[in-house]
C-alpha cells in the first residue's frame, strides 16, 4: 500500500495521521507496512530489539473502528512509534541494555508514552541502546551492537542510536529517546534524522523501575527525554503532545509551547569551531550549508560564539563525576555492568579528574554563571547554529580505544555545554558528504523550542530530508 508521497513506511508521522484520520489508509495497513519493513531491514542494522506486533495490530483495529464510527481521534491516531529501552512501556521490560534487567517490567508507561498513546499513537517496538546509556557507541550486552545504516563500519552514535537507525531506515516514523551527553543529537547526526532535545523541565521523565530519588543531581539537571523523526514537523507535533507537567516529575513545568514574537529579522550566531578545538571539514561545510539556508529564509547570520562553551562543558564533566556520583556508580553499576561499560566509565572519570566536594559545588555555580551569560548573549542572538560533534562518525567500537573518550569529549563540547545549561536544541540533517550524513544543531533560549523548530524547518525546507534509506555497506560501497 502506498500513500500520496510513497510507500507507507516512507511517510512521516503527521502525514500518516492525516491519511488515517481521513480514511484514505487504515491504521492496520500502516502498522503492517512498518512490520514488514522491520522484518526486511532490521536484521541488517539491529535497531529494534522488541517488536510489539500483536499489541500494535490490536491497537490499530481500535483506531480503524473509531474512524469508521466517525469518532473524535487523537492527533496521531493510528501512527506507530518506537521507544528507547530506557523509557518505560508497560508490558515490556525496561532493560537499559543490561542482562540483569532483562525481566524489569515497569508498572506503568512513562509519561511521554502515556501521552502519545492518549493521542492515538501506537507503540510498535523497543529500540537498542548501549548498556546503561553509557558510551558513544550503541552496543548492548543484552542485544549486541546497532549498525549505522549509512556505513555499517561506522558508529550509529550515542545512546539513542537504536532509535535513530530505526527511523533512518523506515522502520518507524517517530520515536522517543533521551539525551544527557548528546544522546539524541549525536545519533541524529550519525544516522541522518532529526531530533529535539527539549529544555530541562519541558518534557517529563519518570520511571517505575528506578525511583527518581536514586538519580544523582547532575543527571537530574542534564538528562531529558525528547522525540526523533525524519521531519521537523513531526518533532513539533510530538512535542505538543509529550510536553507539560506531571506529579511524577518534579522538574516538569507548565510553560507555553510558543513564546512571544521576536523582532524581525532574527539574528543567528554561527559557530563552526566550538571552543577552537578543531572541526572536520565535512562538519564545517554542514554548518555553512545551514547558514546559507537560514540567510535565504530571512535570518541574519553572524559568525559569533557564545561565552563559556568550555566552562560549561567542563562543569558538566564535574557535575556527573562528583564524589557522591562516583560512589553511586560503584555501588549500583560495578556489580552488573559489562567490561566495556566499566572501561568507558573509567576513561570518562579519568578525563573528568577527581573533583572533591568543593570542586563539585563550584561546577554547579559555574553552570549558573554561564547560563546567565548565555541568556544575555541570546537577547541579541536568540539562535545558535553549531556542530553536534565536530568529527564525522568514528569507526564502530573505537570509542573504547586509548584516548578516544577524551577526543570525543572535545568533539562534543558544544553539545555538552547545551546539556549543562539545560537549553533546547534541534538536530537537523543538511546533506550527505563522503557517503555519510551531515547535520547541525539549532540551539535556543530556555523554553523556546518553537524558535529552534522554526529555524530547523527552514533549513529542512531548503536542504531536504535525506532518509529513509536502505542499509548500506562501508561508505566506499555506498552510491
Amino acid at each position: 500500500m502506498t500513500g500520496a508521497s510513497g510507500e507507507l513506511w516512507q511517510l512521516g508521522a503527521t502525514e500518516l495521521a492525516q491519511l488515517v484520520s481521513t480514511g484514505q489508509v487504515a491504521s492496520r495497513e500502516v502498522i503492517e507496512a512498518h512490520l514488514r519493513r522491520i522484518e526486511d531491514v532490521n536484521p541488517r542494522v539491529n535497531a529494534v530489539v522488541t517488536v510489539l506486533a500483536d499489541e500494535a495490530l490490536a491497537a490499530a483495529m481500535v483506531v480503524d473502528e473509531a474512524v469508521a464510527a466517525g469518532a473524535e481521534l487523537g492527533c496521531l491516531a493510528g501512527v506507530p512509534f518506537t521507544v528507547k529501552e530506557i523509557i518505560d512501556v508497560a508490558g515490556t521490560p525496561t532493560t537499559q541494555g543490561f542482562k540483569a534487567l532483562a525481566h524489569a517490567y515497569p508498572a506503568r508507561d512513562a509519561p511521554t508514552v502515556e501521552r502519545l498513546k492518549a493521542a492515538g499513537a501506537i507503540p510498535l517496538g523497543r529500540t537498542n541502546m548501549p548498556t546503561g546509556a553509557i558510551r558513544w557507541h550503541c552496543e548492548s550486552e543484552l542485544w549486541g551492537a546497532t549498525l549505522n545504516p549509512w556505513d555499517r563500519s561506522r558508529t550509529p552514535g550515542a545512546s539513542s542510536a537504536g532509535e535513530a537507525a530505526a527511523i533512518a531506515t523506515g522502520m518507524s516514523p517517530l520515536g522517543l529517546g533521551t539525551d544527557g551527553l548528546g544522546s539524541l543529537r549525536h545519533p541524529a547526526q550519525c544516522c541522518g534524522v532529526a531530533a529535539l532535545k527539549p529544555t530541562l523541565g519541558r518534557v517529563p521523565t519518570a520511571s517505575s523501575i528506578e525511583a527518581d530519588e536514586t538519580t544523582t543531581i547532575g543527571v537530574q539537571l542534564t538528562s531529558v527525554t525528547g522525540p526523533m523523526a525524519r521531519h521537523v514537523v513531526d518533532l513539533k507535533a510530538a512535542l505538543s503532545i509529550i510536553a507539560g507537567p506531571t506529579w511524577r516529575d518534579p522538574w516538569a513545568v507548565p510553560v507555553p509551547l510558543d513564546g512571544p514574537q521576536l523582532a524581525k529579522p532574527t539574528h543567528v550566531a554561527l559557530v563552526t569551531d566550538p571552543g577552537g578545538s578543531g572541526t572536520a571539514m565535512q562538519v564545517q561545510a554542514a554548518v555553512r550549508k545551514a547558514a546559507g539556508a537560514l540567510a535565504e529564509a530571512g535570518y541574519v547570520v553572524d559568525d559569533l560564539e557564545p561565552p563559556g562553551i568550555d566552562s560549561a562543558a567542563d562543569a558538566l564533566m564535574v557535575m556527573l563525576s562528583t564524589p557522591g556520583s562516583r560512589k553511586g556508580y560503584e555501588r549500583v553499576l560495578q556489580p552488573v555492568a559489562p567490561a566495556p561499560t566499566r572501561r568507558f566509565l573509567a576513561d570518562f572519570f579519568e578525563v573528568a579528574g577527581e573533583p572533591d566536594d568543593t570542586a563539585a559545588e563550584l561546577a554547579f555555580m559555574t553552570r549558573r554563571a554561564v547560563l546567565r551569560d548565555w541568556s544575555h548573549f541570546q537577547l541579541t542572538h536568540p539562535l545558535i547554529v553549531a556542530p553536534v560533534a565536530t568529527e564525522m562518525p568514528s569507526v564502530a567500537g573505537t570509542d573504547l580505544d586509548e584516548g578516544q573518550v577524551a577526543k570525543t569529549i572535545r568533539s562534543m563540547r558544544m553539545t555538552m555545554a547545551v546539556n549543562a545549561l539545560g537549553l533546547p536544541a534541534v538536530a537537523v540533517p543538511v546533506g550527505v558528504m563522503d557517503g555519510l550524513p551531515q547535520a547541525v544543531q539549532v540551539i535556543g533560549p530556555a523554553y523556546r523550542e518553537d524558535l529552534c523548530l522554526d529555524a530547523a524547518a527552514a533549513i529542512e525546507a531548503a536542504l531536504g530530508v535525506i532518509t529513509p534509506i536502505d542499509p548500506r555497506g562501508p561508505s566506499t560501497d555506498a552510491p
